[in-house]
C-alpha cells in the first residue's frame, strides 16, 4: 500500500484531526489494514495506552499468546475483542490463517502476556513474513520490562544491550554471559526465579564482580528492587531462595582498571620501539592508559636515557 493515505495513516494524528483526549475506540480515522504489534501492561492493568485500546477495541483479530491473559485485561478495560491463541507450540499452524487475513486486508493485532511483542516472545516469524508479503506493520508502543528495569537500576543507561534469557545450564550459561563480557555498556537479561542466585554467580565470574541491580514484580504490589555487586547478590539470593514473581537483572558496563606502573613501562617502551620520540610516546601511553602525560613523559624520559 502506497498511497497518500497510508502514508498519512503511517504518522501520529495531528491535533487537527481530533484524536487527542476520545475515549478508547474513538478514533477519528478507522484502522489501515495491517499487523499492529500492542504493548500490554507487565503488571499494573492501567499501565496501558489509550491508543492500544482503540486498536485491541477495533481490530478484526487479536493474536495473543494466552487468550485467558488476554482476555482477562479487555475485559478490566471494557474492550471486546476476537481472540486467537498464537504462541511458541501453534505459531506454525496460526501464522498462515494470520498472514491471510493481512492479505483479505483486516486489521491484525498481536501482543504477547505482558510487555512489548517480540521482545522475548513470539511474533518475530510473523513480522518477518508480513513484511515479505508487503503487508503493513505499525507499532503500538508502551510497557516493557526490560526498559522499567533499566530505568530503575541506578546504572549507565546511555549504551545497553538486551540479552534475553540466559541458557538453563551452568557451562552454556558461563559461556554465553563471557560473550558479552566486553561489551562497554549495561547488560539487561531475564532470568527464572529457580535460576537466578546460580546466574548471578556466573555473572560475577564471567563478568567480574560489577555493580548490578535485581527487580522483580515491577509495576505489581510487591515491587522491588535489589542494587548491589553481583557477588553480594548471588550471596543474598542463595541464602533467601528463588523469589516471587517475573525477574530482571541489570548489570553495569565494564569498571576500569587504574593503569599499574608496568603497564606504563610496556606500553612506553612499545612505543620507543616502534621509533616514537619520548614526547610521543608520552601522549601515545597517556591517551591510551588514561595516565596523566606529565607522569608518563617523565617515565619516557627515564627509559629512553636507559636504553
Amino acid at each position: 500500500m502506497t498511497s497518500s493515505r497510508a502514508d498519512a495513516a503511517s504518522s501520529p494524528p495531528s491535533e487537527s484531526e481530533g484524536s487527542e483526549g476520545l475515549p478508547p475506540g474513538k478514533l477519528a480515522r478507522p484502522l489501515d489494514a495491517g499487523l499492529y504489534l500492542v504493548a500490554t501492561p507487565i503488571g499494573n492493568a492501567r499501565d496501558i495506552t489509550l491508543r492500544a485500546l482503540d486498536v485491541l477495541k477495533m481490530a478484526d483479530i487479536v493474536a495473543c499468546e494466552d487468550t485467558r491473559t488476554t482476555g482477562k485485561l479487555l475485559a478490566i478495560h471494557g474492550v471486546r475483542a476476537s481472540l486467537l491463541p498464537y504462541h511458541d507450540h501453534n505459531a506454525e499452524r496460526q501464522r498462515p490463517l494470520l498472514l491471510e487475513r493481512l492479505k483479505k486486508g483486516e486489521t491484525v493485532a498481536l501482543v504477547s502476556d505482558a510487555g512489548t511483542p517480540l521482545v522475548s516472545d513470539p511474533g518475530f516469524k510473523l513480522v518477518k513474513e508480513a513484511i515479505a508479503a508487503g503487508h503493513r506493520v505499525f507499532p503500538v508502543p508502551g510497557a516493557s520490562a526490560m526498559l522499567a528495569a533499566l530505568s530503575v537500576a541506578g546504572l549507565p543507561t546511555d549504551r545497553f544491550a538486551f540479552l534475553g534469557f540466559p541458557p538453563p545450564k551452568a557451562a552454556a550459561r558461563r559461556r554465553w554471559l563471557g560473550e558479552a563480557a566486553a561489551f562497554p555498556g549495561t547488560l539487561i537479561f531475564y532470568e527464572s526465579p529457580q535460576r537466578l542466585a546460580e546466574s548471578l554467580a556466573d555473572a560475577a565470574a564471567a563478568l567480574g564482580d560489577r555493580p548490578a541491580a535485581v527487580a522483580r514484580e515491577l509495576t505489581k504490589l510487591f515491587e522491588e528492587t535489589r542494587r548491589e555487586r553481583l557477588s553480594a547478590l548471588a550471596a543474598h539470593y542463595a541464602e533467601a531462595g528463588p523469589p516471587k514473581g517475573e525477574v530482571a537483572v541489570v548489570v553495569g558496563p565494564p569498571e576500569e582498571k587504574a593503569a599499574s606502573a608496568d603497564d606504563l613501562d610496556a606500553m612506553l617502551k612499545d612505543a620507543l620501539a616502534r621509533g616514537l620520540g619520548v614526547k610521543d610516546a608520552a601522549a601515545e601511553a597517556a591517551l591510551r592508559l588514561g595516565v596523566a602525560r606529565k607522569e608518563a613523559y617523565s617515565r619516557a624520559l627515564a627509559l629512553a636515557k636507559e636504553e
